[in-house]
């Protein structure tokens, strides 16, 4: 066992080496009083403000492709996105349902009106008549190329979600509240193509194969779908599909929202909302140009108070979002999620880029991998519902509240600017050295190649300071540029921003971090509080304590800035306090304080102590690094005093630029000398109690003095036994004199007794004395 103890002790000491050891270094790190403020992450440079730059989830500023409002459409909601045979653009909305065709400038013309309440979806066929889906209740109209319009399918369903061409010509109609899928010929001849277990049918698409793929609600699934080995021989071809499903996965989240297929054959899907258990509803109210509109769970809309069958519309709140990859080989994996963001749309880029619209904030992303994306712009609408490619490799996108057309790319913008959040030094500072890190350039993009080679700078700095949180007018002017690493020439302030100017981007050009130095005037260190202790106390910091034993005195806490124990974030390194521990130890005395210092210096202190009728300081003990200190009471006499601190952050500082502050405590006693017990007598008296016999019994006074504290309570002993407590006269103790009169419990037997008393004062002082009394027999 003992052996076992002193391992456990060797191992505590080892422990309390290593938590110094920290502490020292902590401490040296924070020595140095120049800072950095640095920007590399991802959250950190989203706090700032781009115009033409992408924020890449890595950690990486570069320029965006070139964003351009294409169109503003005279709708709330613009659903769906796409191109005819010529690359002429159109987009589908409501409400009530339009399709929009947009010119080469970008000027929209209606080129389809009903009065169903939204166009969900649309199609081309390959002569480029125009299809176009609408709900609810709705049907399948064909637009000409001359404009005439017609109903080419009646699903007789409630949802018409989505609409795609096969190869073959044959229109695939996705379908709600049934889940099915309808094959409608270019006569009109339809029947139905394959029914679903789920409720929706939401999107459609084909895979490098020219296998149907679908996206379902509320299970969040995809799947193929392919033709059954006997689908054409048989006769009832409107009442039994024609066609066979395949789960090929199955997301954990309630919808299916858009899917995109690579050349290569990676099927990406967009997955929406939590799965909910059975009968439970989730609801959102939005507002239109027509009033307000309540859309529950299942798709059914109350608008202006009258209830109505509506379609969908996918921008519940509170939703979380997910990207995933198919593999050929079936394989998924989840390239990107968010408990925030909700993508709407998907599509690749020329380059086989993965592009995701979003909601609730309207971004089009960048999935370059898993975890790796690009926030490369922002719509100023709620949501992004549609994106589908140009044939000149030129992207357009579509969104919602409002409805808004975009193009994006292919050519990079040609200048790009962000800037920085405004950084709070906490102090009035003195701005250095900015500094940065640009990858080299790699090859030239396609737009810039006959910039490649341009003397101008690719990248420009610039830096301004202030006084006020929020940059205005009030700030100074932007200083630079500049375009390497130097010394900026804003003023000194307590707030900074910096801004870069990208120009010539090239392909993999960017900023991955920027540090901006600074010198934060100094300011003295602040005693937040000093909280002497009660006296025989002593205090110790980190100690090896043995199996079992446990600070035995609760201390008295100063008031503090932080908390004590606790970590105290800082511009460089963390600062770790430990807090200290009391025990009993008879004729000590301690005494604590807390400070703090605003520039983050180490502090050394000094203790200092005078009698209260004494006007000189005498110091107690210097060059502590410690908020407390304990000393020997018994070294100084009786009386009162008070104790100065005085920190200094000279540690962290050069001479001269050292600064120092105190503070007193209160008034204090110390007493080291026991009280006095005078004029202790014991004087017979006789008892009679009923019927019996009187028996001597003896009454006891004294008397007890102190000259410095008062009396905390007095005892009694007879012959050697146990102490009894006594109450002096008027009960209450708190004088420096006490008087006490009492008779001992019980009957005393004849003969010779020794009666004891002993006084304490406050500082647990004692005073002692005896009498000796004689009891008569009976």
């Amino acid at each position: 066992m003992p052996s076992q103890n002193l391992r456990r002790f060797r191992l505590l000491a080892a422990t309390c080496s290593l938590i110094f050891a920290a502490i020292l270094c902590v401490a040296n790190a924070n020595a140095e009083h120049t800072r950095s403020w640095r920007q590399s992450t991802y959250e950190e440079f989203l706090k700032g403000t781009s115009t033409g730059v992408t924020v890449r989830s890595d950690g990486r500023l570069e320029l965006s492709p070139k964003f351009t409002l294409l169109a503003d459409a005279d709708a709330s909601f613009l659903w769906t996105l796409r191109s005819d045979p010529k690359g002429v653009l159109y987009a589908a909305g409501g409400s009530p349902a339009k399709v929009f065709r947009f010119d080469a400038s970008g000027k929209p013309s209606k080129a389809f009106e009903s009065t169903d309440l939204a166009a969900q979806a649309i199609a081309f066929d390959s002569k480029g008549n125009l299809y176009v889906g609408t709900s609810p209740d709705g049907k399948v109209y064909r637009v000409s190329s001359s404009g005439e319009k017609s109903v080419f399918f009646d699903p007789k369903t409630k949802y018409i979600w989505d609409l795609a061409f096969g190869s073959d010509g044959t229109l695939y109609v996705a379908t709600g509240d049934k889940g099915q899928i309808f094959a409608v010929s270019p006569d009109g001849k339809s029947q139905l193509y394959y029914a679903s277990d789920e409720a929706h049918i939401r999107v459609l698409a084909f895979d490098a194969k020219g296998n149907l793929l679908v996206g379902t609600e509320p299970s969040g699934r995809v799947l193929r779908v392919t033709k059954t080995a006997n689908a054409g021989a048989r006769k009832d071809k409107e009442k039994e599909p024609a066609a066979q499903g395949f789960v090929l996965y199955e997301t954990s989240k309630r919808e299916i929202t858009a899917l995109a297929v690579a050349p290569d054959g990676n099927v990406y899907a967009a997955a929406i909302g939590e799965k909910q258990h059975a009968g439970s509803q989730s609801s959102t109210i939005i507002s239109t140009s027509g009033g307000t509109t309540t859309i529950t769970g299942g798709g059914v809309i109350s608008a202006g108070g009258a209830a109505a069958q509506t379609p969908f519309v996918p921008f519940p709140p509170l939703l979380s979002g997910s990207i995933y990859k198919i593999a050929p080989d079936g394989a998924p994996e989840e390239l990107w999620t968010s408990r925030d963001d909700v993508v709407y749309s998907l599509a690749l880029t020329a380059e086989g880029r993965l592009l995701a619209g979003t909601g609730n904030n309207g971004a089009l992303l960048a999935v370059d991998g898993r975890g790796v994306f690009a926030q490369l712009a922002k719509a100023g609408s709620a949501q992004i519902t549609g994106i589908t490619r140009g044939p000149n490799g030129k992207i357009f996108l579509c969104t919602a509240n409002p409805g808004k057309v975009f193009s994006v790319g292919p050519e990079y913008e040609p200048e790009g600017t962000y800037e920085s959040r405004s950084f709070d030094a906490g102090l009035f500072s003195k701005w250095g050295r900015i500094d940065w890190w640009s990858p080299p350039p790699t090859a030239p993009n396609a737009k810039s190649a006959s910039n490649a080679t341009s003397s101008e700078p690719r990248l420009e700095f610039f830096v301004r300071s202030g006084n006020t949180e929020d940059p205005g007018k009030e700030w100074s002017r932007w200083y630079g540029p500049y375009t390497k690493p130097t010394a900026v020439e804003a003023p000194p302030a307590r707030f900074a921003q910096w801004k870069a100017v990208i120009h010539d981007g090239r392909y993999g050009d960017g900023i991955e971090w920027v540090t901006l130095a600074y010198l934060p005037r100094n300011v003295a260190p602040v005693i937040d509080g000093i909280a002497v202790q009660d006296p025989n106390v002593r205090v110790q910091g980190i100690v090896a304590l043995q199996s079992g034993q446990q600070p035995s005195v609760a201390l008295k806490n100063p008031p503090a800035a932080n908390p004590t124990g606790v970590i105290i974030s800082s511009s460089s390194s963390p600062k770790f306090e430990q807090p200290p521990q009391g025990f009993q130890q008879k004729g000590s005395q301690s005494v604590l304080w807390t400070a703090h210092d605003d520039n983050e210096d180490d502090l050394r202190y000094t203790v200092l102590y005078r009698g209260e009728n004494e006007k000189q300081w005498k110091v107690l003990k210097d060059k502590l690094t410690e908020k407390f200190y304990t000393w020997d009471a018994t070294s100084l006499p009786d009386g009162a005093y008070y104790l100065r601190i005085v920190a200094s952050d000279a540690p962290s500082n050069p001479t001269a630029d050292a600064l120092t502050t105190t503070r007193d405590s209160e008034r204090f006693v110390i007493d080291n000398t026991p009280p006095t017990i005078d004029r202790l007598e014991a004087t017979l008296t006789t008892v009679k109690t009923g019927s019996e016999p009187p028996f001597p019994s003896v009454i006891v006074k004294f008397a007890v003095r102190d000259t410095t504290s008062s009396i905390d309570r007095a005892q009694y002993s007879i012959d050697g036994g146990d102490w009894v407590m006594i109450a002096p006269i008027g009960s209450v103790s708190d004088s420096l004199e006490e008087r006490y009169e009492f008779t001992p419990a019980g009957e005393l037997s004849p003969g010779e007794h020794s009666i004891a008393v002993r006084a304490y004062d406050r500082f647990e002082n004692v005073g002692s004395a005896k009498t000796i009394v004689n009891i008569p027999g009976k």
